[in-house]
């Protein structure tokens, strides 16, 4: 496969992903898992959730992939590649930034992640089955855009740490 076809492949598994995360989010998650997603919408004092077992779907699914197209390096290589690159990201963007389960990266001033923010807040607004919206995770509806761009982005706030306070209250006395 040429490198050009491998990056289409990637490239397309991984936009490709947004509509099945989509997809099975909307139907599938909130249909007949709902026993096991509902755990991600309501609050628990929890580090992990029955919804955190859907990962196990998708890496099995990407490494299955990769393992078997590693031999010619073929489009299944490069599928499983594309699903676990869209698995990544899902992780860094919904549960490390929306979420705050690390807590390294809890705020951002781009307009984009605090639109895909603000609509993931109104995905939880309800905690039931029906009525929610904003299914995807990277497709963001223009609205919630339109809202991050009017509305000004958290201020930074920095804080010094211990070491330099005292060097500074050091210099201030002496």
């Amino acid at each position: 496969m040429t490198t050009l076809a491998a990056v289409a492949v990637t490239t397309a598994t991984f936009l490709g992903m947004e509509f099945v995360a989509w997809f099975m989010h909307r139907f599938v998650l909130h249909g007949p898992l709902w026993f096991l997603h509902r755990s991600h919408h309501v609050r628990h004092p929890h580090r992990f959730e029955r919804n955190d077992f859907f990962f196990l779907f998708y890496g099995t699914l990407s490494m299955l992939l990769i393992m078997y197209g590693s031999a010619g390096k073929d489009y299944r290589f490069w599928m499983g590649i594309g699903i676990a690159s869209y698995g990544t990201l899902y992780f860094f963007v919904h549960d490390v930034l929306i979420h705050g389960r690390l807590r390294f990266w809890r705020k951002s001033r781009n307009a984009y992640l605090r639109a895909l923010n603000m609509a993931h807040k109104m995905h939880h607004k309800t905690t039931g089955r029906d009525g929610s919206e904003e299914f995807g995770l990277l497709w963001v509806s223009p609205k919630y855009y339109q809202l991050a761009l009017r509305r000004p982005a958290p201020a930074r706030i920095l804080r010094a740490s211990r070491s330099q306070s005292q060097y500074h209250q050091q210099e201030r006395e002496g």
